[in-house]
């Protein structure tokens, strides 16, 4: 969530930009065809056998009489698992509104751990779902990073995706509240979530 290295000076707060990428968060995009629903996907080229078989491995054998000529994908995060070796999972669930109430966790200086996000998807595919975060100290942005989560096809049960691992910075200037907004947004350039929240880093863990 943070590494620590000063990118850069900006007093930008996170509430001050909209859900939406700016210009300044997102490379010019790729023109793609038409969007076409799962029924249609999966109606389309129906004689073919071998374009049969990779369809339904990717959608997961999704029946097409039961699924609605829906084009929008319904994407819900549902929850964020802080995992190191120090201590037991800290599993947080992550509110609809995306707004936190107050310091919502602590992290101990030094300390390996990556995060892993529980994702609900209906309705149809979500294509290139990647996370971005921004972290500020004071009002300067500290951290900023992104992380491709892939295309995910509806589900009943909920996917779950492991970050990579990081490590909190330690010593006496890293410790201390921090503020972070991060984003999960789609191909389309849709943001599914944008949670704002607090954390803190201290020289231990939180009991």
């Amino acid at each position: 969530m943070e590494k620590g290295d000063v990118s850069d000076s900006e007093g930008k707060h996170p509430s001050d930009s909209s859900c939406y990428a700016t210009e300044d968060e997102e490379e010019a995009r790729i023109q793609l065809g038409p969007k076409m629903s799962i029924r249609q996907h999966l109606e389309k080229d129906k004689d073919d056998e071998s374009l049969r078989r990779w369809k339904e491995q990717l959608l997961g054998g999704v029946d097409a009489t039961a699924v609605e000529e829906v084009q929008e994908p319904d994407v819900k995060i549902l929850s964020l698992t802080i995992i190191t070796a120090d201590r037991t999972d800290l599993v947080l669930d992550i509110p609809e509104s995306g707004n936190t109430n107050g310091l919502w966790f602590t992290l101990k200086e030094g300390s390996k751990y990556h995060l892993r996000f529980s994702i609900k998807v209906s309705n149809d595919i979500v294509c290139g779902l990647r996370y971005t975060n921004t972290v500020w100290k004071t009002g300067i942005k500290v951290d900023s990073s992104k992380e491709m989560l892939g295309t995910f096809s509806p589900q009943p049960e909920p996917y779950t995706h492991e970050m990579p691992e990081e490590t909190t910075p330690s010593g006496y200037f890293a410790r201390g509240s921090y503020t972070a907004k991060t984003k999960f947004l789609d191909d389309d350039n849709k943001c599914h979530l944008e949670l704002n929240y607090t954390f803190d880093i201290q020289k231990e863990w939180a009991k």
